[in-house]
């Protein structure tokens, strides 16, 4: 039933291949055979988190890999993305980067201002995304955990390593280490943080 193809209809080592051009080869003469779904469900409590977030005057913005439909799904499962969210909320990182080139600073600052989920994201365009944030004057803090996201944790304000799941270059360029990999883990601690300072105001 199946047809083993002998060899990749394209170049494996060339990086300039998009994942479009690369299905786009791959789509010649196939044949159906079967379809397989999968899910990599988000951790409960997540949700409730991104919410209590918003509340505290913290807005969570997801930079993804994935590809947009599938970004915006998530996003709205944790409750980043709200049903009273337009399209323009959400946006491919190419948009970023027309013709290969970054946005000036003020059409780049004026889009990432109110996008929510970037999809498709290359490392660079994190660094990017922050260096944007912190022009607008906002403090960020940027979750990562491999080499590829050592840049912009390290750019961050607060640069928040993975501390499972993370490397070591990607520990060694944050100021925080998660040690359960939770985001949950990260409101608790602007919480515990907060409480913390407002009792030192008091106090001075």
């Amino acid at each position: 039933a199946t047809r083993s193809m002998p060899k990749l209809p394209f170049d494996v080592d060339d990086e300039e291949v998009t994942t479009d051009q690369k299905f786009k080869a791959c789509r010649s003469g196939l044949r159906l055979v079967g379809l397989v779904a999968s899910i990599d469900p988000d951790r409960d409590g997540v949700p409730e988190s991104v919410e209590l977030a918003r509340g505290a005057g913290i807005r969570v913005i997801m930079i993804t890999g994935d590809y947009l439909k599938t970004a915006i799904a998530i996003a709205h499962n944790v409750k980043i993305l709200q049903k009273e969210d337009d399209e323009a909320a959400a946006v491919d990182c190419g948009k970023l980067r027309p013709n290969d080139e970054y946005l000036s600073h003020t059409d780049m600052d004026a889009l990432t201002s109110s996008v929510r989920v970037f999809a498709r994201a290359r490392p660079e365009d994190k660094l990017e995304i922050v260096k944007s944030l912190q022009r607008q004057g906002l403090v960020t803090a940027m979750t990562g955990d491999g080499v590829n996201d050592a840049p912009a944790l390290n750019q961050a304000n607060i640069g928040v390593a993975m501390g499972i799941q993370g490397t070591e270059v990607a520990k060694g360029a944050s100021d925080m280490i998660l040690t359960d990999d939770n985001f949950c883990s990260i409101v608790s601690a602007v919480e515990k943080g907060r409480t913390i300072y407002a009792g030192i105001q008091k106090f001075v």
